[in-house]
């Protein structure tokens, strides 16, 4: 539990009640705010769930506050799974979308992130703030070294999203060493605007506040967008090497832990 606010407490989901209460939750702002669904999504129950859930260790965060027998405690979500458990899962959620050979081929600690989700009214809060030090204490525990996962934007259509994915592109690509990029088959160029024409601060308005963090961090974005239609979204695939995180950085989201 965090010290400076009792009232939240950031853990792996320990129980089947955990794991539902974080279904529940990635159904509410996966399915019925952002319109996705799957093939074993349970509307009836709402749960939001897929075939990589049991391969993945769930980070959950819990208002204390809430009723946990009406699945309700959860209000955040992060999905990881280390490197080292992606052969028995059958492959990284992210290849499905994005060609991860040369993050395989790094021989760096892989961590891949993912189905990152905040109750709404928890949104602009400090709750993000708790989740991301309950994921600097699991990467600093596990020395990984390299994060990487999909991040969404609402929607299919990419001319509404020309400006926060042009800028992405001139000023956050990853380098060519770490540069993964989009299966062909739903690839789509991020580079829609030339820099000349990019509304910057228009730009960094348009990009949702999870992706704006990484970018704080130093995390870099892959080649092309990948329209995922089932999903109603635009994603991106976000890499970012834990070394070059700055030590405030580090100590912000860490806690002073590493």
């Amino acid at each position: 539990m965090t010290a400076a606010d009792p009232q939240f407490q950031v853990r792996l989901a320990e129980s089947e009640q955990d794991m539902l209460a974080a279904q529940r939750l990635r159904y509410q702002v996966f399915v019925q705010e952002l319109h996705g669904d799957g093939e074993l999504v349970d509307h009836a129950l709402r749960f939001e769930r897929d075939r990589f859930d049991p391969y993945y260790d769930h980070m959950i965060l819990v208002d204390t506050r809430r009723d946990a027998a009406a699945l309700e405690h959860v209000v955040g979500v992060y999905r990881l799974m280390p490197g080292e458990r992606a052969a028995a899962a059958g492959g990284f959620y992210c290849a499905g979308e994005y060609d991860l050979a040369l993050l395989q081929g790094s021989g760096k600690r892989l961590l891949e992130l993912g189905r990152s989700c905040l109750h709404p009214e928890y949104r602009g809060g400090m709750a993000l703030y708790h989740l991301w030090n309950g994921l600097g204490r699991y990467v600093t525990e596990r020395d990984i070294e390299l994060l990487f996962g999909v991040a969404s934007f609402h929607g299919t259509d990419v001319r509404t999203l020309a400006q926060p994915l042009s800028y992405l592109h001139h000023f956050h690509l990853a380098p060519p060493d770490l540069r993964v990029r989009a299966l062909e088959e739903n690839f789509t160029s991020m580079n829609i605007l030339p820099e000349d024409k990019l509304d910057r601060v228009q730009a960094v308005r348009e990009i949702p506040a999870l992706i704006k963090g990484y970018l704080r961090l130093g995390g870099y974005v892959g080649e092309g967008a990948f329209i995922d239609r089932p999903f109603n979204t635009t994603d991106i695939c976000l890499v970012m090497e834990t070394d070059k995180i700055s030590q405030k950085q580090r100590n912000l989201y860490t806690g002073g832990r590493g």
